[in-house]
C-alpha cells in the first residue's frame, strides 16, 4: 500500500491518499502539493528511426521526472506513421522498451496525413488519438499544402468522428520568406521566415475547414497574439476548436537567440513579449486549453551547425512543470489553470480514460535546471541555469510510486 499522509491540495485543504500496490511506503506529505500527474499531448520521442536523439527507455524516464504520465507521440518519424501497420509495428517497438525500462507510461500516438495515404485515415479510429496534419514542412518530409488534400482530411476525419491535429505554418507563405531571406545566416531570422502571417493563415484555414466539415480541431503549439484571437472568435461560435501553447513559446523569446543561437531554433519559432503576454492572458480566460513540451530533442552537433543547418526543436518534457509551478509563485497562473492546462482540458478534448496518476510538488522548492540530471537521451535544456521555484517530488504512476530524488 502507499501512503501518503496530511498532503496539500489545490483547495487549500489536506488529506491522506492510499493506493493498492505491492510496494510499501508511506510519506509524510505535510510540505508537498497533490496535483493530477500530467498528460503531455506532444511529444516526439525519435521511435522508429532516429534512437540515437531519444527513445521510449531514456524519454520514459524523462517523463516521469518532470510529472508526465501520459504521453501523445508524434507520427514524423523514420518511417512516419502513414499507414495501420507503421502504427501496429511503432506501438510493437514502444511498448518493449517500456517493459525494459520498468515504466508502464501511458502513451496515445498520432497518424501522419499526407496524400498517398488517405485511404488509411477511416481505419485508425481505434489505434490514433487523432490524425497530425503538417501545414508547413518541419522535422522530417510530411507536409499537406494541397487545399483539395486538407479538404479531404477534414471530411474524412469528421465522418468518422477523428479529430485533427495541426501544425499551422502555411507552407507557401514559408517558402516566399525563404526566397526573400536567403543566404542570412543569423538565427533570428527563423523568426522571420516563420512568421506571424504564415500561422495565421494556416489557423484562419483550418478553423475554416472545420466550419464546413465539423472536423474537431486542435491547433498545436500556438504562438501568437493574432492566433488567439481566431481561437476566441471559433470559441465563441462554438466551434470544436481548441488550442495548445508550448513552454518556450510562453517562457522564451525572440531575445533568447542572442544567448541560445541554434538551441532556440524551433517550429513555430520564438516570437516577441507581446505575444507571450497574450498567451498567458489566453489561458486565464480558457482560449488556450492545453501546453503540450513538444519534447522535440536533438544532439547539441547538430544544434551547433550553422542557420539552414541547424534543427528545429527543443527538449522540454522535464522542465514543463517546474517552469509553470515557477511562474504560479511570480503570480501568473493558479494552481487550477496548471492543473487544466496539463490535465482536465486534455482528458475532455481527447475523450482519455480517467486514472489514479499523481504528482507530489513542493511548491517551495528552489533549484536550477542542471543539465548533468536530466534523463533525456539528448542531455541539455534551452532553460539551463535558470533557477525555477517549484518542483515535483514524487509520482504515482498506477500502483508504483517514483521517488525522483532516486529515479
Amino acid at each position: 500500500m502507499i501512503n501518503i499522509l496530511n498532503i496539500n491540495t489545490i483547495d487549500g485543504t489536506k488529506k491522506n491518499l492510499q493506493i493498492a500496490s505491492a510496494q510499501d511506503h508511506t510519506i509524510h506529505a505535510e510540505n508537498l502539493t497533490l496535483l493530477p500527474a500530467l498528460t503531455d499531448p506532444h511529444v516526439h520521442f525519435r521511435i522508429p528511426g532516429m534512437d540515437y536523439k531519444e527513445d521510449w527507455r531514456t524519454a520514459a524516464r524523462a517523463s516521469i521526472a518532470g510529472g508526465v504520465t501520459t504521453v501523445f507521440d508524434m507520427p514524423n518519424t523514420l518511417p512516419p506513421t502513414t499507414t495501420v501497420a507503421l502504427l501496429q509495428e511503432k506501438k510493437k517497438i514502444i511498448d518493449a522498451q517500456l517493459k525494459e525500462a520498468g515504466i508502464p507510461l501511458h502513451y496515445q500516438l498520432f497518424f501522419g496525413a499526407d496524400k498517398d495515404h488517405l485511404a488509411e485515415l477511416s481505419k485508425i479510429k481505434h489505434d490514433a488519438v487523432g490524425i497530425k496534419i503538417f501545414m508547413g514542412c518541419s522535422t522530417g518530409n510530411l507536409v499537406v499544402d494541397s487545399d483539395e488534400t486538407l479538404s479531404a482530411i477534414f471530411e474524412i476525419a469528421a465522418a468518422h468522428d477523428i479529430l485533427v491535429a495541426v501544425h499551422a505554418e502555411d507552407e507557401h507563405i514559408l517558402n516566399a520568406n525563404k526566397a526573400k531571406y536567403q543566404g542570412e545566416k543569423d538565427y533570428a531570422v527563423h523568426s522571420k521566415i516563420r512568421d506571424t502571417h504564415a500561422a495565421v493563415a494556416a489557423v484562419e484555414k483550418a478553423i475554416s475547414l472545420t466550419r464546413r466539415f465539423g472536423t474537431r480541431l486542435y491547433i498545436l503549439h500556438m504562438s501568437t497574439a493574432e492566433e488567439v484571437a481566431l481561437i476566441q472568435q471559433a470559441k465563441q461560435q462554438n466551434l470544436p476548436v481548441y488550442a495548445e501553447t508550448t513552454p518556450h513559446h510562453l517562457f522564451l523569446n525572440t531575445h533568447s537567440y542572442a544567448t541560445l543561437a541554434g538551441k532556440a531554433v524551433m517550429n513555430p519559432p520564438l516570437r516577441s513579449e507581446k505575444d507571450q503576454t497574450a498567451l498567458f492572458a489566453a489561458i486565464r480566460d480558457n482560449i488556450i486549453d492545453t501546453i503540450g513540451s513538444d519534447h522535440a530533442p536533438h544532439t547539441l552537433s547538430e544544434k551547433e551547425k550553422p542557420y539552414g543547418q541547424c534543427p528545429s526543436g527543443v527538449p522540454g518534457i522535464e522542465t514543463l512543470l517546474p517552469l509553470l509551478l515557477n511562474a504560479h509563485q511570480q503570480g501568473l497562473l493558479s494552481l487550477q489553470n496548471i492543473v487544466s492546462l496539463t490535465s482536465t482540458r486534455a482528458r475532455e478534448i481527447f475523450r482519455l480514460p480517467a486514472n489514479n496518476d499523481w504528482v507530489l510538488v513542493d511548491l517551495n522548492k528552489k533549484m536550477r535546471v542542471d543539465e548533468k540530471k536530466l534523463k533525456t537521451k539528448c542531455a541539455w535544456s534551452p532553460y539551463a541555469g535558470m533557477e525555477l521555484t517549484g518542483w515535483p517530488r514524487y509520482v504515482v504512476l498506477g500502483d508504483k510510486l517514483f521517488d525522483l530524488e532516486k529515479l
